[in-house]
Parts: structure tokens; C-alpha cells; sequence
């Protein structure tokens, strides 16, 4: 849409978007500390000036990334992420990001396999700054929350009949796998990736068997 067409709250989410997508480029780039808002502004066209009237500073600009990345998150965990056998098996094969995305098939820039690996890095980059800033930690504690909650909220109708404690236990250990896996994508694989899909799914067969589920996972 041209500019002259768009309304305020049009242009407004537009300046955004470029402010937040040449920052993700400057924080993979540089990093967080190394990125400063004359880089943004230099990678965005804007000046600093304009950058300030949308974000009042660095952080801000951080805790919309991780919003946006959250966010993504819970769409396509509330897509599938209920198969516990996809999960073994993207575990396995260290898939992170769009699991179940067709790339082929859809024309979507937030979904596309640069992107993920964009958000991945970036996601790093915030673990590694929430260790020696405050503001950030409360950023990651906070999508972190997100996340976590609405998994719980996503599985329960799965599990009816299991207490929301063992719910949160059995979800605590699928996000320490996660992360670890997210973690482990650079070092090198000792095994594997089909002998560990079997392993994912039969720990899962294992942790799941005392609850049947109202559904089957390939539902």
C-alpha cells in the first residue's frame, strides 16, 4: 500500500516493521552491545530522531523482537505441536522454528527458513544479554511465561484427566528439551537422528502413559 493511503495507525505499525527489521539484522550482525541506535538507524534509513518517536530505547526495541518471535512461536505450536511424535522427530533432526511449514507451498517472510535461523540467533542473543541486564531478563522471563502458559492451555483439553502439576512437569521437561536442542544446533550430532527419534518417542510414550489422551496424537 503507498504511504499516502495508509492510515495513521497504517504508517505508524509500517515505521515499526522497518525499525524492528533492521534491527534484527544490526543485533545479528553486531550483537546487541555492538548494535547501537546509530547503527538501526543507519541500517533502517531513519535517523535516530525518528527511531526514539516509535521505541523509547534499545530495550524497547529488544522486547518487540521477542514479542514477534514469541508470538510466532505460539502459532505454530497451537498449530501441531500437540504431536508428540512430529516433536520426536524434529528433536531429533534439530528442526526449531516453523516445524510443520510447507515452504513450498506458502509465500510468508516470517516463516521462511532465513528467517528462523535469524530468530534462533537472535533468541541467543538475548539469553546471553539477560545474564547482564536486568530489563532484558524480565523481557525473556516475561515470553518465556507466554509460552509456557499457553502450552499448558493448548495440551490440557489433550489430557483432561491429568493434574495441572504433573501437566506443568511433563511441559517443563518438552521445554528443556527444546532449548537444548536449540542450544546444541552448532555442536556436532554423536547420534544418530533415527535411533534418536525412537528414543524422543518412547520417552514420550513413557511420560505421557499414565494419562490417555482425548485424542491421538496424530489427530
Amino acid at each position: 500500500m503507498h504511504p499516502a493511503h495508509q492510515t495513521k495507525d497504517q504508517r505508524v505499525c509500517a515505521r515499526r516493521d522497518q525499525i524492528v527489521d533492521a534491527s534484527r539484522l544490526c543485533f545479528r550482525k553486531h550483537g546487541f552491545h555492538g548494535a547501537g541506535m546509530a547503527e538501526i538507524a543507519k541500517m533502517s534509513q531513519l535517523s535516530v530522531g525518528q527511531i526514539y518517536r516509535y521505541f523509547v530505547n534499545k530495550d524497547a526495541i529488544i522486547e518487540e523482537i521477542v514479542r514477534r518471535i514469541v508470538f510466532k512461536k505460539i502459532q505454530i505450536m497451537t498449530g501441531g505441536a500437540h504431536n508428540l511424535k512430529q516433536m520426536a522427530s524434529n528433536l531429533a533432526h534439530r528442526v526449531i522454528g516453523a516445524q510443520n511449514v510447507d515452504h513450498s507451498q506458502i509465500q510468508c517472510p516470517e516463516l521462511s527458513p532465513e528467517q528462523n535461523e535469524i530468530d534462533h540467533a537472535l533468541m541467543l542473543e538475548v539469553t546471553a544479554e539477560a545474564t547482564r541486564n536486568p530489563v532484558v531478563a524480565k523481557i525473556l522471563r516475561d515470553a518465556e511465561s507466554k509460552l509456557f502458559n499457553e502450552a499448558k492451555a493448548m495440551l490440557t483439553p489433550y489430557y483432561p484427566n491429568m493434574p495441572e502439576e504433573e501437566l506443568k512437569a511433563r511441559l517443563e521437561m518438552l521445554a528443556v528439551l527444546c532449548e537444548g536442542t536449540a542450544f546444541r544446533r552448532l555442536a556436532h550430532k554423536h547420534a544418530d537422528s533415527e535411533i534418536l527419534k525412537t528414543v524422543y518417542n518412547q520417552v514420550f510414550t513413557k511420560v505421557f502413559s499414565d494419562y490417555s489422551p482425548l485424542h491421538t496424537a496424530e489427530n
